[in-house]
């Protein structure tokens, strides 16, 4: 069977490799539709710190199973649609200790510290496979990118009383305006691309501010009264937007981190004390899985605008390269496996 690897910065290459077999508890999955993440994009262009290579990429599944390994329970049956998280954690380290497994020191993230899913079938424990008989594999791919806004909420301790602020409008920053929204939350939704704040509108967000078109404080300070959301999600990885999350936070308020900056940020430090700010990180997701396929299964997502384009194996890689010349006009590239 053919797999898409990564094989240093800036080169991928499709390999014919051995089909897998499922193991004791595992299932085969045979897979249907994998999407491209930024994590993926940051990878190629060599920015990913954790990034192995060669490896094949993938880690956004729509599925479905084709085989039983042994001692795989009877409500797992051939013929499911399924996705998969693709973290495994080593169940020892602290974060692991604490019931924090998202954390995990030695985490392997398919794709990135092991083979990834932009392959035919691939192998996966049963423990890690979430159904559903409405969703089709397209959506399903979508849910492992939104869980890691929906974490991001949860992080955020995110309650009908709040207002919150979203910067960045791609995969994972929808994922927070959905999570935020499903919280009860005012959500306002910052990008510099009205295409993506369009789709955050439809996706829960009651605003939407272009911080290139205008002045963001001027803005977030008539939408709040003067006084700055009560929570504000970073989702880009910017020196810029790491700042303006301290910046423009209201005082007590939460500022949740998912992006990598790509270069040291300097911060304003007194802002942190003055305003008595809960800075926190969220990474990866924790138990959100089964809450996104809710939501997805509720409808109103706006799938069909959010996945940008589909490609095939075969032109996985070239897709690959003209994101990473224009990045900001795609919100999804999936991959259909089998066209």
């Amino acid at each position: 069977m053919r797999a898409l690897y990564i094989v240093e910065p800036g080169k991928t290459e499709l390999r014919e490799i051995d089909p897998p077999k499922p193991a004791e508890g595992e299932v085969l999955l045979r897979v249907g539709m994998v999407g491209f993440c930024g994590g993926d994009l940051n990878s190629f262009k060599g920015t990913m710190p954790m990034q192995y290579y060669p490896m094949i990429l993938g880690h956004e599944i729509g599925a479905i199973i084709e085989e039983l390994g042994a001692n795989v329970p009877d409500k797992v049956r051939r013929g499911m649609k399924v996705t998969c998280s693709p973290y495994q954690n080593c169940g020892r380290c602290t974060p692991c200790r604490r019931g924090r497994p998202n954390a995990c020191r030695d985490n392997k993230t398919m794709g990135v510290r092991r083979p990834g899913a932009m392959t035919e079938y691939v192998t996966a424990p049963w423990r890690d496979i979430y159904t559903s008989e409405k969703l089709t594999l397209k959506e399903l791919a979508l849910v492992e990118p939104l869980t890691v806004g929906f974490h991001a909420a949860e992080r955020g301790r995110i309650c009908s009383a709040d207002r919150v602020t979203v910067l960045g409008c791609g995969i994972v920053g929808l994922g927070a305006v959905v999570g935020a929204a499903a919280r009860g939350a005012e959500v306002i939704a910052v990008d510099i691309d009205d295409r993506k704040l369009q789709i955050a509108r439809k996706a829960g967000a009651k605003h939407a501010i272009n911080s290139s078109e205008g002045d963001l404080h001027s803005a977030l300070s008539e939408l709040t009264g003067g006084e700055g959301p009560d929570v504000i999600i970073e989702a880009v990885g910017l020196a810029a937007t790491f700042r303006a999350a301290v910046e423009e936070v209201v005082f007590t308020g939460r500022v949740v981190y998912i992006g990598y900056a790509k270069s040291p940020v300097e911060y304003e430090t007194r802002l942190f004390v003055q305003k008595e700010l809960d800075i926190l990180g969220s990474r990866n997701c924790l138990g959100d899985f089964p809450r996104v396929i809710e939501a997805l299964e509720k409808g109103g997502f706006p799938v069909d605008d959010v996945v940008t384009r589909v490609v095939s194996l075969d032109e996985a890689g070239q897709a690959l390269v003209e994101w990473s010349k224009d990045p900001n006009r795609v919100t999804k590239i999936m991959v259909n496996v089998q066209a």
